[in-house]
């Protein structure tokens, strides 16, 4: 594995770990010529999920799109990056958990939102502006008229 401080090709695995319910392990590994220390993530490769757009269009699912997604709706919010990559893999492990080729986006959005509401409602509604595309701030009441109502 290729350093990513100096660029040596030559790294030695010092801790593993397998997470998300053994779908991901993560690796601690430590570079043998600058001996500065990195996390890598190993994947399971799996058949590709298509994500059906609203419009019809198919394209594979992207994970880091759902990860930049989420991090722009908890800037500036308490909420760690262990936090936020914990809602990423529960949202791709309920996607992958579903056995079919194909998902709308409607559906992915909606499970984001879901795992959102449980962390920080700010983030929330953030999010739930963007993906049901608020034009007014009635829209924004009405949201958290219903975060109120929940409680």
């Amino acid at each position: 594995m290729r350093c990513p401080y100096c660029e040596f090709d030559d790294s030695k695995v010092i801790d593993s770990r397998s997470s998300n319910e053994g779908r991901v392990v993560r690796r601690r590994r430590e570079c043998l010529e600058c001996g500065r220390r990195f996390t890598t993530k190993e994947y399971v490769e799996e058949t590709p999920l298509m994500v059906v757009k609203n419009d019809g269009r198919r394209e594979t699912f992207d994970r880091e799109k759902i990860l930049r997604g989420v991090q722009v709706a908890c800037s500036k919010r308490p909420i760690s990056m262990e936090t936020i990559n914990r809602i990423v893999e529960k949202v791709e492990s309920g996607l992958r958990d579903n056995n079919r080729d194909e998902i709308s986006s409607r559906q992915i959005g909606q499970l984001i939102m879901t795992h959102l509401r449980e962390v920080d409602e700010v983030a929330y509604v953030r999010f739930a502006s963007v993906y049901r595309k608020f034009q007014a701030k009635e829209e924004f009441l009405e949201e958290l008229k219903g975060l109120a109502e929940k409680r």
